[in-house]
């Protein structure tokens, strides 16, 4: 685990959308991060490996330029390719090895949906931060498991890295999250389904939820 790097995964965790306009993604992602979005994963389940590339290879130095990480969704070699900030992988993959692969100096996140053993051995296996979720109802996974809220509140007393929230969060529960132990939250549809205008101003929604969990703490 790089001590450094794991600290950057707090706050505002933002998922990219199945946008095959590359400069239409790159519009949105950057008010996003001009709204304060400190984690940027690229993901488009839909596009091709060689779109995937193209889009990846132009996040990367707007993310540089706001100093913001940039996570691969399930591409270690793209993220090697590319030299990304980290890589995010399933429950399937071998944490091990990849932590092997991509060295120390790289980002390793691992979604455990509503498993705690898959947290501990993911932590175990060398993952800067760990994801739970669904939280609620989500558009994207209308199928998911749900992650309880007792499940982010034992993590935070357990782990000792940091717990990522995904699945159906928004602005306005975001903060029950933030208030069970979860270090980020990420979004996907509550960001990126608005318009360009108003995507900054989401951002700062989000963001103003974990100013105000920090200050309770």
């Amino acid at each position: 685990m790089n001590a450094n790097l794991s600290q950057k995964i707090s706050g505002l965790y933002a998922i990219t959308p199945d946008i095959e306009n590359t400069d239409l993604l790159l519009a949105k992602v950057e008010a996003a991060l001009q709204g304060g979005v400190n984690v940027l994963q690229y993901r488009n389940k839909l596009a091709s490996h060689k779109l995937k590339t193209q889009q990846a290879r132009a996040l990367l130095p707007l993310c540089r330029q706001y100093g913001v990480p940039l996570i691969i969704n399930d591409s270690v070699k793209l993220c090697l390719t590319l030299d990304a900030d980290g890589v995010h992988l399933g429950a399937d993959g071998d944490l091990a090895e990849i932590r092997a692969r991509i060295g120390a100096g790289k980002i390793l996140g691992a979604s455990c949906y509503n498993r705690f053993d898959l947290a501990l051995q993911a932590q175990q296996a060398g993952a800067d931060y760990v994801a739970f979720g669904a939280c609620f109802s989500s558009i994207t996974k209308p199928n998911a498991v749900q992650a309880p809220l007792t499940l982010f509140t034992l993590a935070k007393q357990q782990l000792a890295i940091p717990i990522v929230a995904i699945g159906g969060i928004t602005s306005s529960n975001a903060q029950q999250i933030i208030a069970a132990g979860a270090d980020a939250v990420a979004v996907i549809s509550a960001l990126f389904a608005l318009d360009q205008e108003n995507i900054t101003e989401q951002a700062k929604k989000f963001k103003n939820n974990q100013n105000m969990a920090d200050s309770n703490q």
